[in-house]
Order: C-alpha cells, then structure tokens, then sequence
C-alpha cells in the first residue's frame, strides 16, 4: 500500500462525515471532497479541494480519486431519492481498479455477513431495518455482496444507533456482534481514519460501538 498523502471523502457534507474531514485535516491529510451541494459545505481549509458531483455518476467518482491513496465513505440513503449503496459501491470499486488504494465504508449494524453470531439486540434492529426499510436494506446488503468479490482493500465499519456529542470514549470493536447500541460519530471518524494505518480489518466488516 501506499504512503497515503491525499484521501478522497464521499459524505463529508453530512453529520457524520463532518467529523471525519475535521479529525482527516486535523491530522493534516489532504483531502477530495465529492459533494453535491458544496455551496451548503461551511468547512474551510487550504487542504480540502471540493469535487461537484455524485457518488452515483461513474465518470465524476473517477474524477474524485485521481491521485488518492484511500477513499472514505460516510454516505447514507437519501430521503426520496435513487437507492445509492450498491451502485455507489460498483462506481467506487470501478475507479479503484487495480489500483493501491484503501477503501473504507460505513453501514449499519443491519448488514449482515456469513460470520456473524448476531445477539438478541443487533437481531431485533436487523430485523426491524428489514420489515421498515425493505428496498434500502436490500440495497445495503448488496454493497456488502460486491464487496466481498471484490479484490481491493475494503474494510466495512458497521455501527448502531449515532450520536452527535463530539467526544471520542474508546471503542470496542467485534467481528461476530455489535458490542454496543450507540456510538459517537467522533469515534465513527477516529476508527475509519485509524484503517488507513492498520491492516487487521481488510476485507472484514468489524461492528463498532462505544
């Protein structure tokens, strides 16, 4: 793999994905920020430059890692709109190609792998995402499947229900359940930016909760 200079951000005009540009610039990557509305985007800094477009649009996604060593995503289900996780998923995996590039996604404690021994809880929120979101589960499952044929270095970070507060309490990480129902977004963002560094979750799907 290598050195990563420059990561290249999907959602980082979102809650969640505010704290990892933050945390990334903190940290003093330079970043490429896929958005669709960069005029709503209120963070400012000399080492984000900002890409105009959607992750749904297979030409601009190329664009978007041009010179990166990794790709982070933090994008969830549009209200109202096209389903966005599986054809996302083709439309990173088609710019990566064969190239060194580390790509790590976030998804829901709902996502289920074959390695799985999912608790009472994580089942009961499985199995309720299923029966109230049929079509955007659906689709989440099937990122998950075109990940799993894929040959780049893909980690899928599954969590439970967010929260905002803005303080990193430790995380615990499990590859079987989800160790925890809640998690602050600030350690949503520690533990992605942490994969850059860290083999140990290549091809895996770790839950992580605080």
């Amino acid at each position: 793999m290598e050195t990563i200079q420059k990561i290249a951000v999907i959602g980082g005009g979102g809650r969640t994905g505010s704290y990892l540009v933050n945390q990334l610039i903190q940290k003093g990557f330079y970043l490429k920020l896929l958005l669709r509305h960069p005029e709503n985007f209120t963070i400012q800094s000399p080492l984000i430059e900002i890409v105009v477009g959607d992750v749904l649009d297979r030409e601009i996604v190329k664009v978007l890692i041009e010179e990166c060593q990794a790709l982070l995503t933090t994008v969830g289900q549009r209200k109202g709109e096209p389903l966005v996780a599986s054809q996302g998923t083709r439309n990173v995996l088609n710019a990566i190609g064969d190239k060194p590039v580390r790509y790590v996604a976030l998804a829901g404690l709902n996502v289920d792998t074959p390695f799985d021994e999912k608790g009472e809880e994580t089942m009961k929120a499985t199995e309720w995402m299923k029966a109230t979101f049929p079509a955007i589960h659906e689709d989440r499952q099937k990122s998950y499947s075109i990940l799993s044929e894929s040959k780049v270095a893909w980690t899928l970070v599954r969590v439970p229900f967010i929260e905002f507060n803005g303080k990193q309490q430790g995380v615990k990480v499990d590859l079987l359940d989800s160790p925890g129902s809640k998690i602050d977004a600030a350690d949503i963002a520690a533990f992605m930016i942490d994969q850059l560094s860290d083999d140990s979750y290549i091809g895996k799907a770790p839950f992580i909760a605080n």
